[in-house]
């Protein structure tokens, strides 16, 4: 028996990368996992790969960016479960690098949609679920463009920021009052689509895997962390 065996966890942007390989890892555990994402064949793969593994999960393909779409997602859940006990809110998107003055705004709108906007709307649909847990554990995946500005990543920076920010609030306002402990974690510099996207040069070979911040977020699960906590995966 895995240590996160008879736990319900939901990760959001599950389709690869870090969402996919956090969605193993918790699987392998024992957690029986819901994995979100935007495309169904994709999604289809992790839930087959954690099956051959032995491990449970069931997709639920959804766009967190469309109206109403995280109250439906939440009205599934709520009638299938009653308590949530991991909640990994991964899913991000990254906008064009470019200047500020560059900055165009059906892009910008859409980050803020995604990694802003239903990053609050996740909270308010699953915060009952998580106060119905006995020991729930949210842990968001941020960047240190966040906390630190950096030439030409004006647009994601700031939608961190905002990301981190919410997350923080939410961690001081349930750490006296219910059992849910919220985490920030910064992956580093990691092998994904969308590092790849920003560094096209890069050799892929001298990152991380997503799997090493899946361990790392499985591990971090295992600690009696207070709220809010947050922390960096160092590279190897």
């Amino acid at each position: 028996m895995g240590s996160l065996q008879g736990q319900l966890a939901l990760v959001t942007g599950a389709s690869k990368g870090i969402g996919a390989a956090t969605a193993r890892a918790l699987a392998a555990e024992g957690a029986h996992v819901i994995l979100v994402a935007r495309t169904a064949k994709e999604l289809e793969a992790v839930e087959e790969s954690i099956h051959a593994a032995g491990g449970t999960a069931t997709i639920a393909p959804v766009d967190l960016a469309e109206p109403d779409a995280i109250a439906r997602l939440a009205t599934a859940i709520k009638g299938r479960w009653q308590a949530l006990d991991i909640l990994v809110i991964n899913a991000a998107v990254l906008p064009v690098l470019t200047p500020v003055w560059q900055i165009d705004q059906h892009d910008l709108n859409r980050a803020l949609m995604l990694n802003v906007v239903a990053t609050q709307a996740i909270i308010a649909a699953f915060h009952s679920m998580l106060k119905a847990s006995k020991d729930a554990r949210v842990i968001g995946l941020t960047s240190s463009v966040g906390a630190t500005p950096r030439a030409f990543w004006g647009a994601y920076g700031s939608t961190k920021a905002a990301f981190d920010n919410l997350l923080d609030s939410y961690a001081q306002e349930v750490a006296s009052t219910t059992a849910i402990r919220v985490a920030i974690l910064d992956p580093g510099a990691t092998r994904t689509a969308m590092r790849a996207k920003a560094y096209p040069g890069e050799d892929p070979g001298t990152v991380k895997p997503p799997e090493d911040v899946a361990k790392a977020i499985v591990a971090l699960l295992g600690k009696p962390f207070t709220s809010p906590h947050r922390e960096r995966v160092n590279q190897f």
